[in-house]
């Protein structure tokens, strides 16, 4: 299996050696060179398997250059109830991924069991043990460089602190997540640990990343490599739970299942596209976003046009709080028929601060087949939406969440079941759900009280040169 770049001018690579990297040289993000495909045969063997034996069956098709039985020990060691043990009562930790049902045909497919109580923990615990794997069979080290609105860091830091031979460097945007989601970064004392808060937004560290990954002497020189899901890594392992939610909702494979997914920088839901190309069967895929609808409005008009950190809303859903989506560049790689000159050609347009309308070219036309329809949400909205999931399913949901379930029933459909992926646990947005129920959320004992621990950060403004001058200090 050997892996390409959206943009077409990079050489074909194996995983693991683009497993440690980001973006490709070329700019673009790496994909296979065509999706492995799952037979019927296949998908009903799936069937008995527990998550780790899932994720094995899938990972193995994406990667042929690390021996099987590594590969297994590797993903055997990463899918354990004692890693992924939190969870609501009356579940089974051993599910890793358990299935909630809400109502007839709606359910919540639980994915922030993790140390960190969000969904990133599903693929960032993988990574940080093929990191350890692949710099120990090499010899190498590595520099993690990566930029969190609010989960991808602390899943990071968690999954890579103490491991030998890695570094990360965490850009977030300075007083821009929930209390809970900054504790849980800055209160990390680990050596290999570097907290940065950038002042600016999201989308201001995404482009000081991009910038430093950009600069190949530099990337090369400092072993750069990256975590966020432009990380092809993250995706591929997030391809497995659409497999285990489809087959807890179904007894045979004739089925479809759709997928709510509250949306961001579109890694989550590209794992549901990708699993869709393999042959998964899935009828909808429907993005969820707030008020930073960037992704709504493409889905509806052909219209992509990023808004600019100035234009980009704080919202009570901070993790989605995005304008301009990186792996949004993957699915419409596909789009336009594996294109890459198409692809430079598009983000060309949006590097520059552009836009691009795919309804002018006709490619627009071909999105319903891949089964994508979206829908936007707000503050109001997903008030609403988390006391009413109390008040009907008796179940307590984070804010983005909340997002995915209020799109979600715009688009059920009582003959297809309906998986909303929940994000993270409502513990990690305190304020917003007390907002919304009028007392705070549970969360796990063992966290209580994390926002009074000592705090370590650097405070930083967004300038890719400053970022680069701390890495080479602190190298």
């Amino acid at each position: 299996m050997k892996y390409i770049s959206t943009r077409g001018q990079s050489p074909a690579l194996t995983f693991s050696e683009i497993l440690l990297g980001g973006l490709a040289p070329d700019g673009g993000l790496y994909l296979p060179e065509s999706y492995p495909q799952i037979s019927d045969a296949d998908l009903t063997a799936m069937r008995g398997m527990s998550y780790a034996e899932l994720a094995f069956a899938i990972l193995s098709r994406f990667v042929d250059d690390i021996p099987a039985s590594d590969l297994k020990t590797i993903i055997d060691k990463t899918y354990t109830a004692e890693v992924y043990g939190f969870t609501r009562q009356g579940q089974n930790p051993a599910d890793i991924t358990p299935t909630l049902k809400l109502d007839e045909n709606l359910y919540l497919l639980s994915l922030s069991n993790g140390p960190t109580l969000a969904f990133k923990d599903m693929a960032m615990q993988l990574l940080g043990n093929l990191f350890e794997y692949v710099l120990a069979k090499t010899g190498k080290t590595t520099n993690i460089l990566g930029a969190t609105s609010g989960d991808t860091g602390s899943a990071a830091e968690y999954a890579m602190r103490g491991k030998q031979g890695i570094r990360v460097f965490m850009l977030s945007p300075h007083k821009k997540m929930s209390r809970f989601q900054t504790a849980q970064m800055f209160s990390l004392q680990d050596e290999n640990i570097y907290n940065i808060a950038v002042e600016g937004v999201f989308d201001d560290c995404q482009d000081m990343v991009k910038a430093v990954s950009n600069d190949a002497a530099f990337k090369a020189d400092y072993k750069i490599g990256a975590v966020n899901s432009i990380n092809w890594g993250r995706i591929v392992a997030q391809v497995v739970y659409y497999f285990k939610g489809y087959l807890a909702v179904t007894n045979n494979n004739s089925q479809k299942v759709s997928f709510s997914v509250p949306s961001g920088n579109f890694g989550n839901v590209c794992a549901g596209h990708i699993a869709r190309m393999m042959g998964l069967p899935i009828d909808k895929l429907v993005v969820a976003t707030n008020e930073n609808d960037v992704l709504d409005e493409f889905f509806k008009t052909g219209l992509y046009r990023p808004r600019g950190s100035a234009n980009t809303y704080h919202t009570s859903s901070p993790s989605m709080d995005i304008s301009k989506a990186s792996n949004f560049e993957r699915f419409v790689y596909d789009l336009v028929g594996k294109d890459s000159a198409k692809v430079r050609e598009l983000w060309t347009s949006v590097d520059s601060g552009g836009s691009f309308n795919l309804t002018e070219q006709g490619y627009f036309d071909k999105v319903a087949s891949f089964g994508f329809v979206s829908g936007s949400s707000n503050h109001a909205n997903r008030m609403r939406t988390i006391r009413e999931a109390q008040q009907k399913y008796g179940v307590v949901i984070d804010t983005h969440t909340a997002d995915g379930l209020k799109v979600a029933l715009e688009y059920a459909d009582k003959n297809t079941p309906m998986l909303v992926l929940e994000t993270a646990l409502p513990a990690k947005f305190e304020d917003a759900i007390a907002e919304a129920l009028g007392h705070a959320p549970e969360r796990p004992v063992s966290l209580n009280g994390i926002e009074a621990l000592p705090q370590r950060f650097t405070l930083m403004k967004a300038d890719a040169g400053a970022i680069k001058d701390f890495i080479a200090k602190n190298t």
